[in-house]
């Protein structure tokens, strides 16, 4: 289960997470979990800059080893980097002190004070060591999940997932995956391309 439009209330239980920007401008933050990896982050990549977008990449630590070339080009391309753990780590699944040295371990490479746990799933004494690993770390969840994971979904609705939910501010989630690709590759053009000429620009997360 999963909602495409983050509550209210579940941004109430966790206020020290960091859901949508509140500028209230005609920005969109774009991010992506999971890459770099080949043949798909470079998809990215080239749509982005299509549309004179910066978006925010949270990524694998072990997939930032494994392709430091694209890694790379997403710097290159002033693109935001997250941090994702090392193995993309389930918290609620993992120990405390496992999830704190798996954080540290991608934070060797990537050097980033933004943070997103894995499937959203992280315990309240996780982001307590965390953040005493790393005061200035800001976790970043999202407010608009297209579900673009989601195998049974088809790539209109997860346009349409985007499309009828996103506005000023948002912070709204894809993912450069093998797995997503089938229907992000057909959603993130198209959104891009609606929100630009709906006024809107494209913006990284600040870090």
């Amino acid at each position: 289960m999963y909602l495409v439009k983050t509550p209210r209330l579940l941004k109430l239980l966790y206020p020290g997470l960091t859901w949508d920007t509140n500028d209230n401008l005609r920005n969109i933050y774009v991010t992506f979990d999971d890459g770099p990896i080949p043949i798909v982050t470079p998809f990215v990549l080239n749509i982005l800059k299509q549309f004179n977008a910066k978006a925010t990449f949270f990524c694998i630590g072990d997939n930032v080893r494994k392709h430091p070339d694209i890694f790379e080009q997403v710097k290159a391309d002033g693109h935001a980097l997250g941090n994702h753990t090392f193995n993309h780590l389930k918290g609620w699944k993992t120990d405390d002190e496992t999830y704190l040295d798996n954080f540290l371990q991608a934070d060797k490479l990537l050097h980033t004070n933004l943070f997103r746990p894995p499937y959203g799933r992280i315990k309240r004494t996780q982001a307590k060591l965390l953040l005493q690993a790393k005061p200035d770390l800001k976790i970043v969840m999202w407010n608009i999940l297209s579900a673009d994971f989601d195998l049974n979904l088809k790539p209109q609705t997860c346009l349409d997932n985007v499309l009828k939910n996103t506005g000023n501010g948002d912070i709204v989630l894809f993912h450069d995956s093998l797995k997503a690709a089938p229907r992000m590759e057909y959603a993130l053009p198209k959104a891009l391309e609606y929100w630009s000429k709906q006024g809107f620009e494209f913006k990284a997360i600040p870090y």
